[in-house]
């Protein structure tokens, strides 16, 4: 077996390294650049309704035997 110089050994190593870092960095953008967060209109926390058993979910769990 021929051993390969050793430069070519090193440009490998170093694009298999820069493609890592370069694979990472998109996923790091992909996730700062995606759809920010609905926020909360101020003085509107506390005062959800919550859950409740409408005359449609009362049908469902009838339906479903719950």
């Amino acid at each position: 077996m021929q051993d390969k110089p050793k430069s070519k050994q090193i440009a490998r190593r170093a694009f298999f390294r820069t493609a890592t870092v370069g694979a990472t960095a998109a996923g790091v953008a992909a996730l700062g650049l995606s759809a920010p967060k609905a926020q909360a209109q101020p003085g509107t926390e506390g005062s959800s309704a919550g859950y409740r058993e409408t005359d449609h979910v009362k049908r469902v769990y009838a339906l479903s035997r719950f």
